[in-house]
């Protein structure tokens, strides 16, 4: 069943919130990867535990809590659900800079990922309602480049909350003033000051207007009993099986960047943490976004050509480009050449980012699709977590033993990751094909 969709100028203007959103949740979740080395050295914790703030910890509850915050938003206001996501993990990252050990800041780092939950399904479904499906791709495509925009930024904004940290003039200060800043660390202030400003973002979040739902079920009541869902998945459990593991293992190479890139620029190469988030912010600021736009891009343009798996094939050609690169980006001496090649590895890093959420809303009816992807969500968080950036402390800790093999950490979990998730991909093709034509 479908309605009329809102004028093109509203879901264009509902995409530039949701982008903006998404700009400030990667600004929230990335800003730790900067402060990594004090981080350690104030809460006395290994890389491992690093890996499991900015990875499994983080993921873990983002996924679960991305659940049932999907079957909400496959019945409610997607529009006020993202409202109150975004002020809840805009106050958690906030309150990451009142930690004073390692599970304060495990508690808080919980805290943005339960409120980041909230934007994807959201979004998902909301875009899939404004858009046609020979518009979606493209849509979501925009959508995504947020989330490397948002890393950019993250870099760009980090580096600079440092170098203003720590050029605070505690001396001119009022004495209430600098006694009060003085009770935090450098760290802790760029928490502080990177997470309050999203409040104004959930209150933008409020002018976006709620489409009427598009592709429903017919015969089915809106809420839809787990037993159809359990159906759904079920019917369908080849597809979701190569789906989810091969985008979700796709995703570690970039992930791994985003929070081991900067450290491994600050201990192997000399830079410093303003340095690193400045030259890697510009890379994923230009980089990113047009590879996920490209990606986006293409999957449609497949999808007209009669390519119903337009967006698995995507993905394996995103894996069979970031084989090589895994393998030798991060195992270079010259910081020039490191450099260089982190464009094309951020690039092929993100080309598929798109590929994953489109190919599930082509195949799933509209009352699931928040839900799906929830589902979607949670193998990807989880799954990225562990192959990616909780298996590089792992490696760094237990395989090689030693801080600086942080590079040859992210080539090996890189090099093993992508190629496996090609693999899934290309097994998947054909359940995938089935399940388009069905839908």
């Amino acid at each position: 069943m479908n309605r009329s969709r809102p004028s093109p100028l509203v879901a264009w203007y509902a995409v530039g919130v949701l982008m903006i959103a998404f700009i400030f949740s990667f600004l929230d979740r990335l800003i730790l990867s900067l402060l990594v080395p004090p981080i350690m050295r104030d809460l006395e914790i290994d890389n491992f535990a690093i890996g499991l703030l900015g990875g499994l910890y983080f993921a873990v509850f983002y996924a679960l809590m991305g659940l049932p915050i999907g079957r909400l938003a496959d019945r409610s206001s997607r529009r006020l659900i993202v409202a109150a996501g975004i002020f809840l993990w805009s106050l958690m990252t906030a309150a990451c800079g009142l930690a004073r050990n390692f599970w304060h800041l495990a508690l808080a780092r919980v805290g943005v990922g339960v409120g980041e939950a909230t934007l994807s399904p959201c979004a998902y479904s909301l875009i899939s309602d404004f858009f046609p499906k020979d518009r979606i791709g493209t849509a979501l495509g925009v959508f995504q480049c947020a989330a490397f925009i948002g890393a950019g930024v993250a870099f760009l904004v980090g580096a600079q909350v440092i170098e203003l940290v720590a050029a605070i003039p505690f001396e001119r200060l009022p004495a209430g003033l600098a006694d009060l800043l003085a009770q935090f660390k450098p760290w802790q202030l760029a928490f502080i000051i990177v997470g309050l400003p999203g409040v104004l973002v959930a209150l933008l979040a409020l002018t976006m207007r709620e489409p009427p739902r598009q592709g429903l079920m017919e015969g089915v009541e809106q809420k839809i009993p787990w037993p159809v869902v359990i159906e759904f998945f079920s019917k369908r459990w080849r597809m979701f099986l190569a789906h989810f593991f091969g985008f979700a293992i796709l995703a570690a190479p970039i992930a791994n960047l985003l929070l081991w890139g900067p450290t491994h620029l600050i201990r192997n190469l000399g830079y410093t943490a303003s340095e690193a988030g400045q030259y890697l912010g510009w890379i994923l600021l230009i980089c990113s976004p047009a590879a996920v736009f490209a990606g986006g891009w293409f999957t449609d343009f497949l999808r007209r050509r009669g390519r119903v798996d337009a967006p698995l094939w995507v993905g394996i050609i995103a894996a069979a480009a970031l084989t090589p690169l895994c393998i030798v980006t991060t195992q270079l001496d010259s910081p020039f050449w490191t450099m260089v090649l982190f464009c094309p590895y951020a690039f092929f890093g993100c080309f598929a980012v798109a590929s994953g959420p489109a190919a599930l809303q082509l195949v799933t009816p509209n009352q699931l699709r928040a839900t799906v992807s929830a589902v979607w969500m949670l193998a990807l968080n989880i799954l990225s977590a562990i192959a990616g950036p909780t298996a590089v402390g792992f490696v760094i800790d237990s395989v090689f033993g030693y801080n600086e093999a942080v590079g040859s950490s992210i080539a090996l979990v890189g090099a093993i990751a992508a190629p496996i998730a090609g693999l899934f991909l290309f097994f998947g093709l054909k359940h995938f094909r089935a399940a388009a034509r069905n839908a």
